[in-house]
């Protein structure tokens, strides 16, 4: 089947209305067993050392397929080096279809940029209806995994994590991956609840460190909210789709964002924070933004290429959560 990769989430409704399998590129890449070596693919071509790893991987994951010749991606909303990275794949003779968030939530300009995808694929909205109508019901199912995680407590973080962020494709295929989570929550409602483990909130994008959730876990805590990868399963009833995508926080002004923070760290009674950052990404900076509003005890980690977490990291979650202790 035709497959088009994406760089983020983007309104996927219109990609399944039209009988394609996106291919969300940043899942395809922090999994693949060689992701340094795709990180290198792109360094070889000539991108610089100071550029995010997550770009480079994206890049050495499509040069690197063998079906992926059409890629949309988010020119506002995600990553300011995407610009470039759509122009380097177009030398590669990879086809590019922009997709914008608008910063000022604008709805005209949401509803222009999704019918200007509609028209790509050429689908109509009923049949974006009926696609949506299918999301929103395996994303419900999805938010009762992260319910799981944060009341039941019957859900580790990494598996919060895998589910919500799969949401941005459904792995391919809505049937299969509905399934997937039907199963998933009938073996996790058996369990036994977590007990007695700090509550952490991990916030920023999803992390390109490998063994993150799990060191957490030994050190006797636990991810209970997951911030960007909860915003990928659209954790809100909307009927209107580009309502929807302007509810979704992650594209548009912080301010939107460190409010479902405070909500969720209320929520979740979480005892602090971990706010991810990624090495050269302007999202650094968001960092002051968010110490400044968010009264819970923050611990900021950064991450570069794909890999384990190394020692200065490892010293300072143990730092942070005997603190939290």
């Amino acid at each position: 089947m035709r497959k088009v990769g994406i760089t983020t989430t983007i309104p996927v409704e219109i990609l399944f209305a039209a009988g394609v399998v996106p291919v969300d590129l940043n899942n395809i890449f922090v999994t693949h067993s060689e992701a340094r070596r795709l990180v290198e693919i792109a360094e070889t071509a000539g991108y610089p050392r100071n550029v995010c790893g997550w770009i480079k991987g994206l890049y050495g994951t499509v040069l690197d397929s063998t079906d992926i010749n059409e890629l949309v991606a988010v020119a506002q909303g995600d990553c300011t080096n995407t610009h470039a990275l759509m122009e380097t794949l177009e030398m590669e003779g990879v086809k590019t279809i922009p997709f914008s968030f608008p910063f000022d939530r604008d709805r005209d300009l949401m509803r222009a940029q999704i019918e200007k995808l509609m028209r790509y694929f050429q689908v109509s909205w009923d049949q974006v209806a009926g696609a949506k109508e299918q999301l929103d019901t395996l994303r419900k199912r999805v938010w009762e995994v992260d319910r799981l995680t944060w009341e039941e407590n019957k859900v580790n973080g990494l598996e919060n994590h895998l589910y919500q962020v799969s949401c941005s494709d459904c792995e391919g295929d809505l049937t299969r991956f509905a399934s997937k989570v039907e199963e998933f929550i009938n073996e996790a409602g058996q369990r036994r609840p977590y007990e007695g483990t700090i509550r952490l909130g991990f916030i920023g994008v999803p992390p390109i460190i490998t063994d993150l959730y799990d060191y957490i876990e030994e050190q006797d805590a636990r991810v209970v909210y997951n911030e960007i990868q909860r915003q990928f399963s659209m954790p809100f009833e909307c009927e209107d789709l580009v309502e929807q995508y302007l509810l979704y926080t992650y594209p548009y002004h912080v301010g939107g964002r460190i409010q479902d923070i405070y909500e969720q760290v209320a929520k979740r009674q979480i005892d602090g924070i971990i706010h991810y950052t990624q090495s050269f990404c302007f999202r650094q900076i968001q960092d002051l933004i968010i110490r400044k509003k968010i009264q819970v005890p923050i611990l900021t980690l950064e991450g570069d290429n794909p890999g384990k977490l190394d020692a200065r990291n490892k010293m300072r979650l143990d730092t942070f959560l005997e603190m939290l202790r």
